[in-house]
């Protein structure tokens, strides 16, 4: 008893600290062997095509013509950070709506602002392939919810918009879109 208590006055704070450090990392690394606890490759439930919106607020297009183009593809960034050029299905822009009143009635009428103009809300739809996760797609290491910030870049724009929407779209049965889905995720 004597030896015992002679080596743990000699043991210090930080030997603790790396003694219980070490036991948890094997607790930790046992449980995942033996499938207790999921790693984040084995979450991935199935890979499926989205579809998701991205709202532009109040862009400012003097020329004629919105430069974002159905069946076109834009650069995009997710949280700054560049991804990949994805296919545009639909483009929807609005000019700047203002709310007057009606003198005759309780009614009120929804006109555009002529004191904007040039001003435009414009909402993108765009398709990629994603990871289906309990939390829902990923694309390119991020998660795709609403809210989420996205930059469209393409060869004379750059817009920033907040995803506003997403689907996942139904099974197909196109045979290029099922080629090129990677068949060598772990699938649970």
């Amino acid at each position: 008893m004597e030896k015992f208590i002679e080596i743990f006055k000699k043991i210090k704070s930080v030997d603790l600290i790396i003694i219980a450090g070490v036991i948890i990392a094997l607790c930790v690394g046992f449980f995942t062997y033996k499938n207790f606890r999921q790693t984040a490759d084995k979450q991935i439930e199935a890979t499926s095509k989205i579809s998701f919106q991205v709202f532009i607020r109040g862009v400012t297009i003097t020329g004629g013509d919105i430069p974002l183009k159905t069946d076109e593809k834009t650069f995009i960034s997710i949280r700054n950070v560049p991804y990949t050029d994805l296919d545009i299905l639909n483009v929807r822009a609005e000019r700047k709506k203002v709310v007057l009143p009606t003198v005759s009635s309780k009614k009120y009428l929804v006109v555009e602002d002529v004191s904007q103009a040039n001003m435009y809300d414009i909402t993108v739809t765009l398709s990629d392939t994603a990871k289906i996760t309990k939390d829902g797609a990923v694309v390119g290491g991020n998660k795709i919810k609403m809210g989420l910030p996205i930059t469209l870049e393409g060869k004379d724009y750059k817009f920033n918009g907040t995803v506003s929407d997403l689907k996942v779209m139904p099974e197909t049965d196109d045979n290029k879109f099922h080629n090129s889905i990677n068949a060598n995720d772990d699938v649970q």
